[in-house]
């Protein structure tokens, strides 16, 4: 990495203002995966001093500043309640806590990483972003923008739903990037993500509208769910795994999780 200037700003306004400078100037937020992201950067502009640490438990939703940890977010015991603790248990098999102390949630969302385990969490849990300038945004809508804002995220939003969820993780070795990762949340309607296509995760939205006219695990026709994701959700090859190996691990997995919360 080239880095010229690093600074930290107290306020966030400065932070934005410094980050319309130039396009060469960056956010950190963490830093733990920087080296994949960040090549050149005239200022590199760190969030640590803007009080954006924090899990506020609300009525109706939590929210995670964007500077939280993925340990902290982990070991919540409010986050374990929503969706059978999905976001924690995502959390707890990226890599070592190590490196779960030193990489934070808005890091992990504002990389959009393909590798990543938490965005199909976010996805299903049906997750709000709240930014400095563009103001509340649906983590979905974030997803399919072609390029990532120039705007300081302040908090996800999550929505106390009486939710089951069910999140598996597919790699080599506990601290390997995954292969394929699943997410199913369930409550009137069934949410399905997958992720490490090797793309980043997305909804498999035809395949959810055909799930949710049925009422139960048993009423399920497999032929034609196995047609409907496979149509929608791309899937390729890496040195991780073979595109015809991951489709073999997706349907295997969602049917593992469909018979966890129907």
């Amino acid at each position: 990495m080239d880095i010229k200037e690093y600074i930290a700003p107290e306020k966030k306004e400065e932070a934005v203002a410094l980050m319309k400078e130039s396009l060469n100037n960056k956010f950190i937020a963490g830093g733990a995966w920087s080296k994949i992201s960040i090549k050149k950067v005239d200022k590199l502009i760190g969030l640590e001093n803007l009080g954006l640490c924090y899990i506020n438990s609300h009525k109706n939703n939590l929210e995670i500043g964007a500077m939280t940890t993925l340990r902290e977010i982990e070991i919540n015991e409010d986050i374990k309640k929503i969706a059978s603790g999905i976001l924690s248990e995502a959390c707890s098999q990226i890599m070592g806590i190590s490196v779960r102390n030193i990489a934070t949630i808005g890091g992990s969302i504002m990389g959009r990483y393909a590798f990543s385990d938490l965005l199909g969490c976010l996805l299903v849990l049906e997750a709000k972003l709240n930014f400095y300038s563009l103001g509340e945004i649906d983590i979905n809508d974030f997803m399919a923008m072609k390029k990532v804002p120039d705007d300081l995220l302040i908090s996800v939003v999550i929505p106390k739903k009486e939710k089951k969820g069910y999140f598996h993780k597919v790699s080599k070795t506990h601290l390997d990037f995954a292969t394929l990762n699943i997410t199913v949340a369930k409550d009137s309607k069934v949410m399905v993500a997958i992720g490490s296509r090797p793309g980043i995760a997305k909804l498999a939205l035809n395949t959810c509208e055909y799930l949710n006219t049925v009422n139960s695990f048993n009423e399920i026709d497999f032929g034609n769910v196995e047609k409907l994701i496979e149509d929608e959700i791309t899937l390729g090859s890496n040195m991780r795994g073979s595109k015809e190996y991951r489709s073999l691990l997706m349907i295997t997995y969602l049917k593992r999780a469909l018979r966890e919360v129907m």
